[in-house]
């Protein structure tokens, strides 16, 4: 079987384990995840641009913590690696970032498709936290640009019962996602008009700067981030790791605020080109 095959067979077993509300581990345990399940698609949220102006009236507000710098580390490691990493050094509330599809929940997940988030939609609940915010995906559908919107879905403590070989855990933990598309940087620069190529890097600031605002209303010390857009939307790892620089090290409204952050970039190329880009940057033991 192959790869592809073998990722869309998985996810079909994942679909059903949500319907069914549980699955059987390798113990022949019979595992629940239905009430864990229910309260994430309930609690899930579909932040939309007008609504990011309250978001920044309330991140405002938020009490720093002085007396902490922010820990930042680069790692050549999965997302849900990086978010158990976090949660075995004691944080309760981890939070990722989901590099998402602007069109299709859970991506190409369905079909086999291999990036970040078909991985994050096959071992995890987060698919149907998407799926009940359809709308946003439609918006994205009707628009003739690829420089995409800021609308974003928070999905708060999410089951995760897959490792990152696809197979069964014998117990399910919670991680939370915001779903954020990229630009699709290659599609602008290719077909878009000169407006759009050139309002990338002011986009891309500005959609990093919510996605960090959500994080810190919703109460989050520990984040794992990453080459958001550098795959398929030919975001420049160069690039995305200077907007996340720029708010996490320059911008005041960020300092203090976070605990530590895993800037998780499976890179696998001989080169390694992209954890690269983020290494130069963020390679220092403190901000």
């Amino acid at each position: 079987m192959s790869k592809k095959s073998k990722n869309a067979s998985t996810a079909r077993d994942t679909l059903r384990i949500l319907d069914q509300g549980f699955y059987i581990n390798k113990k022949n345990q019979k595992v629940s995840i239905a009430t864990i399940q229910q309260k994430a698609v309930k609690d899930s949220l579909h932040y939309k641009p007008e609504m990011f102006a309250e978001v920044f009236n309330k991140r405002d507000q938020v009490v720093r913590h002085e007396s902490k710098t922010t820990a930042i580390e680069v790692i050549n490691e999965t997302t849900l690696y990086a978010a158990q990493a976090l949660k075995s050094e004691g944080f309760e509330k981890v939070l990722a970032l989901n590099f998402a599809s602007a069109k299709n929940p859970g991506g190409g997940f369905q079909n086999g498709a291999q990036a970040q988030e078909e991985s994050l939609a096959r071992a995890s609940g987060l698919y149907l936290t998407q799926t009940a915010h359809w709308d946003m995906y439609e918006i994205n559908r009707s628009l003739e640009s690829c420089l995409y919107t800021d609308h974003m879905i928070y999905s708060p403590d999410v089951p995760v019962f897959r490792d990152d070989e696809d197979e069964l855990l014998d117990a399910p933990y919670t991680v939370s996602f915001i779903t954020a598309p990229a630009v699709n940087a290659g599609v602008v620069m290719q077909r878009s008009n000169k407006d759009d190529q050139e309002a990338i890097p002011s986009v891309m600031l500005a959609r990093t700067e919510k996605v960090l605002s959500l994080a810190m209303i919703h109460g989050y010390r520990a984040l794992v981030l990453g080459a958001w857009g550098c795959g398929v939307f030919r975001n420049n790892p160069a690039d995305v790791a200077e907007y996340f620089r720029y708010h996490l090290i320059d911008n005041p409204i960020f300092q203090n605020v976070f605990e530590k952050i895993l800037f998780a970039v499976w890179d696998r190329s001989e080169k390694e080109t992209t954890i690269e880009s983020f290494r130069k940057v963020f390679l220092q033991p403190k901000i």
